[in-house]
């Protein structure tokens, strides 16, 4: 970097770090008891609870929040008294932790993801550790023995984050992977779709039939590479496709514990260079790299895009708005796509559970007692039931037995109104406390969620049960590997594992994702003569970067995570 280049960002960092710090300061003018009636709801609080009101920051954005402006966020209201203020990362998440970490001035919690190290270092965190044991019966029940898993460090036994992640999870959706309309599959009297040429043929055979849908270009393929859900959509399932599970930016040896680069792999080279492929042949969308999120969501909901490869939850909304349209034709089944047959995907390869990524209280908490009660609560069977079920005889009924159930109006309102989440909370609330995953009973023997594998087939649309049929699967997954043929990884999952913001991979570690992000678009619009002259570029960098030396480095954090959670 050139001079003017450090000078004009250390003027940039300046000014953002000043506009932080001005946006804490005007965010908690007064107490959070003064702030306790601004924006709540008029309710009624139960028993002799003080109102009070908590911000926080969250890490990734929730463009539904409303801070307890909905129905069930009433009932929390309610319940505990406590409002929820929140702030969202918009762009790049760890440049405003960083901001925070710097400017000493903190929300009252804290959800970082992966760079709680920077918030540790500063000092900004409070030891859960003795609040839970005092104070937190719930948050043990739904942990157990996770609690340990929570440890920052062999040298730091506090607890400064508890993990977000759902307890116990019981997974039945692929997740992410490649996704096709049905109106492909069912009009080419459904292909196999096990590789890339597999999924290829299917798009380019339709497009061909069907260069316009509803008036509109056809779009065989696009992807969303939208500053960091790019990872997600482009550069992730260059791993998924190659046999590994999801460790982020890592792979990392089932025996030996050995962490390398995913890029530097050549079976990785060779995804990008099917990418390459599909952008030469006219098969991509040429507004890939340059459209944004918004932009992206509106074409898949148009009904004119074919493929895509992305995750379920990224692509929700616009699938929702297909299903709202009555368009279930173009709506998207998800499938078992890899490189070659050489490879299997791991999507239901478990990861145990990962803790580190979590909800912390930070040294500015007024109350950090009351805070981690508030967190307890909703660790509560109450809670759970509410964040999940919403309101009995308004969200979901009781039967004469106590049974819990949604009417098939109920459960076909969660799955068409694109407000529902919105307008009532019911789902919102809980990513930000402990909860149990899909598949747990609470003490009556009923699924705290209304996810059950036979109520997936009942919420699929009569075209989706056709073409699943066809496949000869029940649900979605019964299309992919069981998850119990791969062992359970010990290290829990590449990404999750911190390192502190002084280590010698900090540094490489940034410098190879920033290049990243310019050399594989770089190489996927090449033309295919170029191609390894692009790759081969990014890999002379990677290797300039020191490369070998960092994962050594992340190899002996790894090691030391399997020794901590086997202990």
């Amino acid at each position: 970097m050139t001079h003017v280049k450090k000078k004009l960002l250390g003027g940039l960092m300046a000014v953002a770090l000043l506009l932080v710090i001005a946006a804490c300061n005007s965010s908690e003018e007064g107490s959070a008891d003064d702030q306790a009636d601004n924006d709540a709801p008029n309710v009624e609080i139960d028993g002799d609870l003080e109102p009070i009101s908590f911000t926080f920051f969250a890490s990734d954005n929730n463009p539904d929040w409303d801070d307890m402006n909905t129905e069930v966020g009433e009932v929390i209201l309610q319940e505990t008294g406590v409002t929820l203020k929140g702030d969202f990362a918009i762009g790049d998440s760890a440049e405003r932790i960083s901001l925070i970490a710097a400017s000493g001035d903190y929300p009252d919690f804290i959800l970082p993801k992966g760079d709680g190290n920077l918030l540790v270092d500063a000092g900004a965190m409070v030891d859960l550790r003795p609040l839970i044991e005092e104070h937190a019966p719930n948050i043990q029940e739904v942990y157990g023995d996770y609690l340990n898993r929570m440890q920052w460090s062999e040298e730091d036994d506090s607890i400064y984050f508890i993990g977000t992640n759902p307890v116990d999870q019981e997974y039945w959706d692929p997740g992410e992977y490649f996704w096709l309309q049905h109106d492909v599959v069912r009009e080419l009297g459904y292909p196999e779709i096990n590789t890339v040429e597999d999924f290829e043929s299917a798009i380019r055979e339709y497009y061909e039939m069907y260069p316009e849908i509803d008036g509109q270009p056809t779009i065989p393929l696009t992807l969303l590479a939208d500053d960091w859900r790019l990872l997600i959509s482009v550069t992730n399932p260059a791993g998924y496709t190659t046999g590994l599970a999801n460790d982020g930016e890592w792979a990392i040896d089932e025996d030996t514990y050995e962490a390398m680069i995913r890029y530097r792999r050549p079976e990785e080279r060779e995804y990008f260079r099917w990418l390459n492929h599909m952008n030469a042949e006219g098969l991509l969308d040429p507004e890939t790299f340059v459209q944004q999120e918004d932009q992206y969501k509106l074409k898949i909901a148009s009904g004119r895009v074919l493929g895509l490869i992305d995750a379920n939850w990224s692509i929700n909304e616009p699938q929702t708005a297909l299903r709202e349209e009555g368009k279930y034709e173009r709506m998207y089944g998800v499938y078992p796509v890899t490189l070659d047959d050489s490879f299997e995907p791991r999507n239901f390869q478990s990861s145990g559970y990962l803790p580190t990524w979590g909800i912390g209280i930070t040294v500015d908490n007024p109350d950090p007692v009351r805070a981690i009660k508030f967190l307890d609560w909703m660790a509560s069977e109450e809670a759970q039931i509410l964040n999940n079920w919403g309101i009995e005889d308004v969200h979901y009924q009781v039967d004469e037995d106590g049974n819990r159930y949604l009417t098939p109006e109920q459960r076909e309102e969660r799955l068409s109104d694109s407000n529902f989440r919105k307008r009532t909370g019911i789902d919102m609330y809980k990513a930000y406390g402990p909860h149990y995953g899909d598949g747990v009973l609470d003490s009556t023997g009923q699924p705290f969620t209304i996810n059950r594998p036979e109520e997936l087939r009942e919420d699929y649309t009569e075209v989706e049960k056709e073409v699943l049929e066809a496949y000869g699967a029940e649900i979605w997954g019964d299309l992919f590997p069981d998850g119990d043929q791969f062992p359970v990884k010990p290290w829990g999952a590449g990404w999750e594992i911190n390192w502190d913001s002084d280590s010698p991979i900090a540094v490489p570690y940034q410098r190879i994702r920033d290049t990243m992000f310019t050399r594989i678009p770089e190489a996927i619009l090449a033309d295919p003569e170029d191609f390894d002259a692009v790759y081969d570029r990014f890999m002379d960098e990677v290797e300039g970067y020191g490369v070998y030396e960092m994962e050594e480095q992340f190899t002996e954090l790894v090691q030391k995570r399997v020794e901590l959670w086997s202990e």
